[in-house]
């Protein structure tokens, strides 16, 4: 769990307004090698997020993105800082909050999709809400809401293997809708298909970004993270630039 400084306790009292959904308050992240040997992934990030952005991380190999996006989403915790995510202060929660959280402020989206290979789309999709305990029939009504809004209805029925690489990504993005999450975070969800197929489930993204969903989305590459309206550049463990886009 993270550790706390008297600076780091005055800032607790500093919660977000509520137009910030992600607010990174200088995070690190520190691993002991052994041997007074210390490796610094990030090194006092900071940014802010507001409720409906569009928001790409960028950076090559070993620049930190990806623990970044651990971070983020949830999976790992801080050695230093203070993480806040749509008014919590997530960065001070035990595995278990931590994993309440996750299923109900976060839509994951991975470069693997995912997906249960023996269960059909619709099922794939319910998952969330399973584990959150919702009702049968409720259940249902969502996750065929859900597909309908990545145009895959009709295909509700299939299972991974009877869909494209594309169907299987706008599967993982309604599974990643249902809960109605506070953010969609997507780790290269192109990565896994062509060029043409990728720039479909980007047009995805951007329709659900215009419907109001914020969206944070992780890649290298250059024309994936052109699809938002801002992009982070991290090097080193640190931000290099923030810029806006469009």
């Amino acid at each position: 769990m993270a550790t706390r400084t008297g600076a780091d306790s005055l800032r607790e009292l500093q919660i977000p307004p509520d137009g910030v959904i992600i607010k990174a308050d200088d995070l690190w992240k520190t691993y002991d090698m052994g041997e007074a040997i210390q490796v610094h992934a990030l090194s006092g990030v900071s940014f802010d997020i507001d409720r409906g952005e569009y928001v790409a991380i960028m950076g090559p190999s070993g620049s930190g993105k990806s623990t970044l996006m651990n971070l983020l989403g949830c999976l790992d915790t801080p050695t230093r800082g203070n993480y806040w995510l749509n008014g919590h202060l997530v960065s001070e929660l035990s595995d278990d909050e931590l994993a309440y959280i996750r299923n109900k402020e976060i839509g994951f989206v991975f470069q693997t999709f995912n997906l249960l290979a023996r269960a059909s789309a619709l099922h794939n999709v319910e998952l969330p809400l399973i584990y959150s305990g919702m009702p049968a029939r409720e259940r249902l009504e969502k996750a065929e809401e859900s597909l309908r809004k990545v145009d895959l209805a009709e295909r509700m029925h299939h299972k991974p293997n009877e869909l494209s690489g594309g169907q299987r990504q706008r599967v993982a993005i309604a599974r990643a809708l249902v809960n109605n999450p506070s953010i969609m975070l997507a780790d290269e969800p192109t990565g896994n298909l062509d060029s043409a197929t990728g720039e479909e489930i980007m047009g995805v993204f951007g329709r659900l970004h215009e419907a109001g969903h914020t969206i944070l989305l992780v890649t290298h590459e250059h024309d994936i993270a052109a699809h938002a309206h801002r992009i982070i550049h991290v090097r080193d463990g640190r931000i290099e630039r923030d810029e806006r886009i469009g």
